[in-house]
Order: structure tokens, then C-alpha cells, then sequence
């Protein structure tokens, strides 16, 4: 049985939604699992300008902030994130900025990894997102776990093959078929993620 950890960053939900899809595959494979947020580091002149901002924090304020301990502690991770100008948001990568310990350690290598994000447009800087969180799972010698097209319902979702990526549905919310792709995400991580823990021992 694997250990994932899921960290996200959300500001108004959407990054909220695809994580728990995400940690409800992991589940399925009888995998325990951490779903953690990134700290938020906005001010609150910023997050009173959008309601939706501040509706989701107050909202979630019970999902625990991720620690070091959740990554020590996981087989496998998955690094949840909207995209900003073609990155990570801050939020999450500051939290990743605190890992270096964990990381001299060598207690992030040889783990699954994998990572999803979204934007406000089909072509807003989804891949590079992707490609700048494997960056450093590169650095952490983890083991990237990407979708590729390994199942049909990984079209349906877009055909991203680098993770799971979804498109702002400017409030008409997330399509089942990107929950579906981020569920199958969730296990296919989970099951590496376990293969990976008894190579390990």
C-alpha cells in the first residue's frame, strides 16, 4: 500500500477541484493519502478584490497547509498548481523552495511524481507548467509518472500527455471528463508509487 501525497494551490477552486479528483484515484487503489495546500501569501487588499478568492479560502480552511513532513512521509506526490504567465503559482513554489532539506537528505528521490495545472486559455501556458514542476522533480531524482495517452479517456481530457491540464470554464466549472482523467492520474501514480516503496525496502 502506497503513501501520496497530493499539494495543491487554489485561489478560487478549480486547482481544489482537480486535487480531490486527484486523491480520489489514489483512494481507489487503496492507497492512504495527504491532501495538502500551499500556504497562501497574497494580501487580503488582493483577495478582497475577487469574492470567488476569498469564498474559496474560507471555504477550505480546514485543509491543512503542507508541511515537510507530508512529502518525507509519501511513496508518491503529485503537485497540484494553476498556471501563472507559464509557471507555478508563488504559492506553491515557495513551499517547494522549503524542501531542500528533505531533498540533501535524499528523502525525495526514487518516489513517483507527477503534476496537473490550468489556465484561463486552451494555449495559456499549460505545458510549460508541467515542464517547470518536472524540472524539479528532475533535481529531486524522483521518478515522473506522466499520463501519456495510456488510456482513451485521457482524450477526452485534451490529450495532454505531460499531466492533467484543464481550461477556466469561467464559472460553468470543471467537465467530468478532466475529473475523470485527474481521478485516473491519481492511480496511476499510486500505483507506481507502491512499486516504487518496495523497491525501495
Amino acid at each position: 500500500m502506497a503513501n501520496v501525497t497530493i499539494v495543491y494551490y487554489s485561489s478560487t477552486g478549480h486547482t481544489w477541484q482537480m486535487a480531490r479528483a486527484v486523491e480520489e484515484g489514489a483512494r481507489a487503489t487503496g492507497a492512504q493519502t495527504r491532501l495538502r495546500k500551499a500556504r497562501e501569501l497574497a494580501g487580503p487588499e488582493a483577495i478582497a478584490a475577487k469574492p470567488g478568492w476569498k469564498e474559496h479560502l474560507e471555504a477550505t480552511s480546514d485543509v491543512p497547509e503542507a508541511t515537510l513532513d507530508d512529502m518525507a512521509w509519501a511513496d508518491g506526490f503529485v503537485f497540484g498548481t494553476p498556471t501563472r504567465f507559464g509557471l507555478p503559482a508563488a504559492q506553491l513554489k515557495q513551499y517547494i523552495d522549503t524542501l531542500g532539506p528533505l531533498w540533501a537528505q535524499g528523502k525525495l528521490q526514487d518516489k513517483a511524481a507527477a503534476a496537473f495545472t490550468g489556465a484561463g486559455n486552451v494555449h495559456g501556458g499549460q505545458e510549460s507548467t508541467l515542464l517547470a514542476l518536472h524540472n524539479v522533480f528532475y533535481h529531486w531524482g524522483a521518478i515522473i509518472v506522466p499520463v501519456g495517452y495510456t488510456d482513451k479517456l485521457l482524450y477526452a481530457a485534451g490529450g495532454n500527455p505531460y499531466g492533467i491540464s484543464f481550461t477556466d470554464g469561467r464559472g460553468k466549472g470543471l467537465p467530468e471528463e478532466k475529473l475523470a482523467a485527474a481521478r485516473y492520474q491519481g492511480q496511476r501514480v499510486a500505483r507506481f508509487a507502491g512499486l516504487l516503496s518496495a523497491a525501495r525496502s
